[in-house]
């Protein structure tokens, strides 16, 4: 992608700070809003909770939510170096818990998510318009357990889209925040579509009829773990609140902006969940939301109950481009994580250079796109993305306690919202999530870890080099100083 004019000393260039507060509470909203928030009522219905303990789990969900972007914001006071938790977990405990998280997102974390989101945004595409499969009859063809041409129109597609926002951010990143910016606002008012949909154009009102949809005890287990269970799905759709800071470089005033823009984003979120889950259980009955199934979209339901198939239209373009605008910014966050890396020489190294012209770290998207894209192909990212879970739990854990760590030592001497309560109950809620993941799925949480811990040769093999090329440096430089001694 570089031309020859743009080909000028790069390692010199440093990111630009351009993106202001209003861009960052817009990525934070739009990095948290995906498509968990359209569909979890159907799971959470099934639980035999009523209606009113389902909200109550929706706002302690963005509560504790809360209390990890009070902590987050925390840590965006300890510098305004690119990467984000990258920076923070190196900052805390060193290189190498850092490399692990970001060659953790390299490998799997985040390009997952990139393949992920991209496929999902290709079939919500297919429901729309159908998409042809080229090597259809190539689909039984497979290596091992992938099978690369299986729903290949569909995997051509996710790459297509894949790439051309690889390319948007590649050529400036106030062009992936202006776009940001354009489907944040049409995510929003499309929820809000629903909330007024579901509240006063409803011909039901099951939210105040307790007693249709009584507390249940399911095989033994209590009201109380029944309500964690409820309480985690909601969590899951607030996931993505600790992510603005990787752009740390180039936003204006990043130690007062993040957390403004974090705990403002968070905030807005909230509320928008609880409503639009309301409206949804002002229209419909809980156990017809439960009788749905997995694959139904509650949101697309009760749209179409309402307005007929103009709302099953309205929503699918909603979540078409929920898909496509929380792909954007995943694509522009995580090869910050790489860009920084790289810096710190524990990544590819030409992955630290920024474009001459779009001031990008261009090489580093390049990568992430390149294999986000093989992943795609290979159809393995949601096998990979579920089994480290757990692991990006422990990361969340160990920026909060490395928060509580640095407040003590005083190298963070501002005030922090909420400190200590914040981080500590964070940390305790965040725990109770890994103890009953690991019960929950013991074989699929250790396969997570191992995945993991399979970039500690990677680390050793940077880390070599770097000692190698410090005794090249050491050794050049040793020579010039005998030469100048001779000169003399």
């Amino acid at each position: 992608m570089l031309s020859k004019e743009d080909t000028t000393d790069q390692s010199n260039l440093s990111l630009k700070r351009v993106v202001g507060l209003g861009s960052a509470i817009f990525l934070v909203a739009g990095n948290i809003i995906g498509t968990g928030v359209f569909k979890k009522i159907v799971p959470m219905a099934a639980s035999g909770l009523s209606e009113k303990y389902i909200l109550v789990a929706w706002l302690f969900a963005g509560i504790v939510t809360m209390f990890g972007a009070f902590s987050i914001s925390g840590l965006a006071k300890l510098t305004t170096e690119a990467g984000g938790s990258v920076e923070y977990l190196r900052l805390c405990y060193g290189n190498f818990v850092s490399f692990l998280f970001g060659w953790g997102n390299f490998t799997i974390f985040g390009s997952g998510a990139i393949a992920a989101v991209g496929f999902v945004f290709a079939q919500s595409f297919n429901s729309l318009l159908p998409v042809p499969n080229p090597f259809d009859s190539l689909k039984n063809i497979s290596i091992g357990f992938i099978h690369p041409f299986a729903d290949s129109g569909i995997k051509i597609l996710a790459i297509s889209v894949i790439a051309l926002l690889t390319w948007l951010n590649y050529r400036g990143i106030k062009k992936g925040t202006r776009l940001n910016n354009l489907i944040t606002t049409s995510k929003v008012l499309g929820i809000l579509l629903l909330i007024v949909l579901g509240i006063f154009f409803s011909s039901s009102s099951n939210i105040i009829d307790e007693s249709s949809t009584p507390v249940k005890t399911l095989e033994g287990i209590s009201f109380i773990s029944i309500f964690f269970a409820v309480m985690l799905n909601a969590f899951w759709a607030y996931d993505g609140f600790a992510s603005l800071p990787a752009l740390s470089a180039e936003l204006k005033n990043p130690k007062r902006n993040i957390p403004i823009a974090i705990i403002t984003g968070v905030s807005v979120v909230l509320l928008l969940y609880v409503l639009i889950n309301y409206a949804f259980m002002n229209s419909m009955p809980l156990h017809q939301l439960a009788s749905m199934g997995a694959n139904k979209v509650a949101a697309i339901v009760v749209a179409e109950s309402i307005l007929g198939r103009a709302g099953n239209v309205i929503i699918s373009v909603l979540i078409l481009l929920s898909t496509f605008g929380f792909l954007n910014v995943v694509i522009l966050i995580y090869s910050r994580y790489y860009y920084r890396m790289a810096q710190e020489n524990f990544f590819f190294k030409k992955a630290s250079l920024v474009h001459p012209v779009y001031r990008t770290p261009s090489y580093a998207l390049l990568y992430s796109m390149i294999w986000s894209c093989i992943l795609v192909v290979s159809g393995s990212f949601d096998v990979l993305t579920d089994m480290v879970v757990f692991g990006g739990f422990v990361f969340y854990i160990l920026l909060a306690l490395g928060l509580i760590k640095k407040k003590r030592k005083g190298i963070i001497k501002e005030k922090i919202p909420g400190y200590p309560v914040a981080p500590v109950l964070f940390i305790l809620f965040v725990s109770i999530v890994l103890v009953s993941t690991f019960i929950h799925d013991p074989v699929r949480t250790l396969s997570g870890i191992a995945l993991i811990l399979t970039g500690v040769p990677f680390y050793y093999f940077f880390k070599k080099r770097n000692l190698k090329n410090t005794a090249t440096i050491k050794v050049k430089s040793d020579a010039v100083s005998t030469k100048e001694e001779i000169m003399k």
